[in-house]
Parts: structure tokens; C-alpha cells; sequence
């Protein structure tokens, strides 16, 4: 598989989401060959030591990222049920200063943007872009959460603010995780195919590069069972949560790029 990496990858500091260990993680992306991988864990950095040094003593070149949470007004905003997140994007550091922006970035959403989640707004990401490159990222993206809202203006203003912001490194994310398994959750793939639809007609309308990514979450199904959190949750919280996750059922695994069923 070389010639092709993996650009939107959670790890276990993705806490409460992704399981993948970063030492077995390279270790499956040196056996299929990959020359290079990126980590993505949602509004944190907390992995990118660990895997900047794994990766590069394995000989595979590490992409430092984050799937970031963009406030729906501003981080100043903490009144409302809509500030209490915010919509998803990934950022990939491209060179040292958007790895020192990147930084930045994630420690104001820490710092001064957090409600509920560590947030950051447009006004920031304008302030710190260069040298970064972004994604419209999952279903959860702002861009897609347009077009599911059947919003395809508000789709196309929110993409012009993105491109206003990152010019020619802004990049429309397409995914696709179908499943069989009428246990699990039906109606993402449907999602997709729809949100695949019309990114296609704002690639061609404003000229913007399509890429085709596979969220990866978790490298092997024994991985799922051996979670680990950084972090002090209580422990019934985890157990309600791997609960939860193994009722629900649907994993996405990095070693075959599709859907199982955890019986």
C-alpha cells in the first residue's frame, strides 16, 4: 500500500472513542507498507510525542493533527445548548510552523475555549493558519452537517469561509463506512452517500480537492477490549461506556479498512 496513508486516524488519547495503541497502530502501517500516517485525536495533542518518536524510529514519516472542535459562534459563547461543542475539523501541520500554530490552536481551546469541549472559532483559526492544511472532516463537520440539514447555501457559505481562511489547503473530506450488520447503526452509510453527493458538485462549483479518507478508530478487535484511558474517569463511567460501545457493535478497524460486528 504505498504511495497511500492513512490521514484521519484516532488513537487511545482520542479519550472515550479510539482504542488504537500507537505502538501496534505503526506497527500494522509498517507490515502493509505505508510510508507515512497522521493522528487525529479529537480536540488534543496528548499522543504526539509518543507517536512523533514511535513513528520515526520505525521509519515512517508521523503527520501531526487534530480533529478540532470549531465553535458554532465564538468560544466567548457558553450560554447556549449549541456552545456546548462545536463542529469538527481536521488540521494536518504541514511544516514547523503550523506545528507551532497547530499548538497554539489546541491550547486556547483548552485554556480559553472550554464548555463542555476545548473549542476554538474562525477568528482563531484565520489568526493561526499558515502552514496548516484542513479537512471538512466527518459527518459532524459543519459542511456536512449543512447539507444533511438540507441547508446546501449555508454549506457553500461555510465552505467559502473555510477556503477564505486556508485557500488551496483546504480539502473536502468524503468517507464511506458501510455496514451489513442490521444491528449496528443503518443510517450513517446513507448519510455518507448523500454528503459524498453534493461535495462532489461544491469540488467542481469552487474548484476544491476532493480526498478520500477511512476514519480508523481501532486497529484490532482485541485492542476494543483492552481499552486504556489517560485520563481519571471514574470507573463505572468507563464500564458503561465499553458497554455501550459493544451494544452498539459497530467498530471501524485499520487492519482490513471495513465494518465488523462484535458478537
Amino acid at each position: 500500500m504505498a504511495g497511500f496513508a492513512h490521514l484521519h486516524v484516532h488513537t487511545q488519547y482520542s479519550i472515550l472513542d479510539g482504542a488504537s495503541s500507537i505502538p501496534l497502530l505503526l506497527d500494522k502501517v509498517k507490515s502493509l507498507g505505508m510510508e507515512a500516517l497522521a493522528i487525529t485525536d479529537h480536540g488534543n495533542m496528548f499522543g504526539a510525542k509518543e507517536f512523533h518518536n514511535t513513528a520515526t524510529k520505525k521509519g515512517i514519516k508521523p503527520v501531526i493533527g487534530c480533529e478540532i472542535y470549531v465553535a458554532k459562534r465564538s468560544i466567548a459563547d457558553v450560554t447556549g445548548k449549541e456552545d456546548r461543542s462545536g463542529d469538527h475539523l481536521i488540521l494536518l501541520a504541514k511544516n514547523l510552523t503550523g506545528y507551532r500554530n497547530l499548538i497554539k490552536l489546541v491550547s486556547i481551546a483548552w485554556i480559553k475555549g472550554f464548555y463542555y469541549k476545548p473549542r476554538i472559532d474562525k477568528e482563531l483559526l484565520a489568526r493561526y493558519s499558515e502552514g496548516l492544511i484542513a479537512s471538512s472532516a466527518c459527518l459532524a463537520g459543519e459542511i456536512p452537517d449543512e447539507i444533511l440539514n438540507g441547508t446546501i447555501g449555508g454549506a457553500e457559505a461555510a465552505l467559502k469561509s473555510y477556503l477564505d481562511i486556508f485557500g488551496d489547503d483546504f480539502y473536502l473530506e468524503v468517507q464511506r463506512h458501510e455496514t451489513y450488520d442490521h444491528d449496528a447503526d443503518m443510517t450513517i452509510f446513507p448519510q455518507q452517500q448523500k454528503v459524498i453527493e453534493f461535495l462532489r458538485k461544491l469540488s467542481v462549483k469552487f474548484n476544491v480537492k476532493l480526498i478520500a479518507w477511512y476514519l480508523t478508530i481501532w486497529k484490532k478487535i482485541h485492542i476494543f477490549f483492552s481499552l486504556h484511558i489517560p485520563h481519571p474517569y471514574p470507573l463505572t463511567a468507563i464500564n458503561n461506556h465499553i458497554q455501550w460501545m459493544i451494544i452498539m457493535g459497530t467498530v471501524f478497524i485499520f487492519k482490513f479498512n471495513i465494518i465488523v460486528r462484535i458478537h
